[in-house]
């Protein structure tokens, strides 16, 4: 996996942000199905991976303020480990229209990188576990593989165990 370059009108927030902090990771588009509902599902589908190294991004109000969870899309966001990884008292899922303000993406495509706001970010220490980890590049259609660390790094995140079984 060398040092990827935006090509092909590819580019996002997300990928310029790893392109500037000189990161490795490796761009995977894939035909995006419009009628898709489960957008983590059919990345992992449409790319051959594993449901447990592609990652979703999720937002949620934890205690007055936004935050981002990245947790594998084999699982579902366990909101009171969420919560408790940030210092909280309860944690709930942000409305959709919120969400696509704050972060500069659309539901589907939202990256935990390149946010038009940083928000404090959890990603689910499972990741750890593996060598790279794909999440969504900022658009629907395209992943970005990368090792963990480089993911929160970039974040300035931490991980904890915020995902439990779907």
């Amino acid at each position: 996996m060398g040092r990827s370059k935006s090509k092909g009108g590819q580019g996002t927030p997300a990928t310029v942000a790893l392109t500037q902090a000189k990161a490795d990771f490796t761009l995977h588009p894939y035909e995006h199905d419009t009628g898709a509902q489960a957008y983590g599902e059919e990345a992992a589908d449409a790319l051959g991976v594993p449901y447990e190294r592609i990652f979703k991004t999720l937002v949620a109000e934890v205690d007055d303020g936004l935050a981002v969870a990245v947790v594998p899309v084999s699982g579902k966001l366990d909101l009171k480990a969420f919560a408790a990884a940030l210092g909280g008292k309860r944690a709930a899922m942000a409305e959709s229209g919120k969400v696509e303000r704050v972060t500069g993406y659309v539901v589907g495509g939202i990256s935990p990188l390149g946010q038009r706001r940083r928000l404090p970010t959890v990603i689910d220490s499972s990741a750890l576990a593996f060598e790279t980890v794909y999440f969504s590049a900022g658009r629907r259609g395209l992943q970005i593989e990368t090792a963990p660390s480089v993911l929160v790094e970039l974040t300035g995140g931490v991980t904890a165990a915020i995902a439990k079984a779907a």
